[in-house]
């Protein structure tokens, strides 16, 4: 079952892990950022990982060093103790995804990554997604989830048909994703499983916006967002192909 990208995706910027600025106490995928992002009037992008405990949190990073004052795993860690750890540069703590969607309510667009839980971009996946459908039950608004793993998104094809897919995707530079067996980038450089998930969007590098798949699935059709814009000259470039950006850095 396909569902289509709401409109409202590709009408106002996307803002990056929420409208974040350290300068301003807004960590990224805070709660700081993300009502800035409201208040500008821009759609949000958001990352989740899992908790010990299987609470789905609105985080990046596997590791929770470069953006929390903790050491070790985010997934070793329950949601309890997650919600306390402060985000350097803010006055906060990680917020689940739940806490976000209330925080959202629906008043502007909102684009959840699935992180890879997997590893290597294999089918080891579930319990992630199973949090974010569970989660996202009953909530109203303009949504939409994604992920670089297409299991992921089979997976929530199965648990929320309703709610709108897309593949974050990419040249799949093999030094910039140690860990992933080659053959394995090479078979996602292709964009193989757009139909098989369902999907209605990709958001591609938009370094890589020229790549003849992305063309193809244009012409069929496929809604193309952009990630991640840092400069205006980016942003003209990248909307020669994109329907629209993820940005970060500057104001789209």
């Amino acid at each position: 079952m396909m569902v289509g990208l709401p409109a409202a995706f590709l009408e106002r910027p996307i803002a990056h892990r929420a409208l974040h600025d350290l300068a301003t106490g807004r960590p990224e995928n805070s709660r700081a950022a993300i009502s800035a992002a409201i208040a500008a009037g821009y759609g949000i992008e958001i990352d989740l990982q899992l908790s010990s405990d299987g609470v789905a949190m609105v985080f990046h990073d596997e590791r929770l060093e470069r953006l929390t004052g903790a050491r070790g795993l985010l997934g070793a860690r329950d949601a309890a103790e997650l919600s306390s750890l402060k985000l350097k540069g803010g006055e906060e703590g990680i917020p689940t995804l739940s806490e976000v969607l209330e925080l959202v309510a629906g008043r502007v667009p909102l684009l959840i990554e699935i992180k890879d839980q997997d590893g290597a971009l294999g089918p080891d996946v579930g319990t992630l997604e199973k949090a974010t459908a569970d989660a996202l039950r009953g909530y109203e608004g303009p949504v939409a989830v994604m992920s670089f793993n297409p299991h992921s998104m089979a997976r929530m094809a199965r648990l929320a048909p309703q709610v709108p897919r897309g593949l974050t995707t990419d040249a799949f530079d093999p030094e910039e994703w140690s860990g992933v067996p080659g053959s394995r980038l090479e078979e996602l450089r292709g964009i193989p499983d757009y139909a098989r998930t369902g999907a209605c969007f990709i958001s591609h590098s938009w370094k890589d916006l020229d790549a003849q798949r992305v063309a193809e699935l244009k012409k069929q059709g496929a809604a193309i967002l952009c990630w991640t814009i840092r400069t205006p000259e980016q942003e003209a470039r990248a909307r020669a192909v994109a329907q629209n950006v993820t940005f970060e850095q500057y104001l789209a």
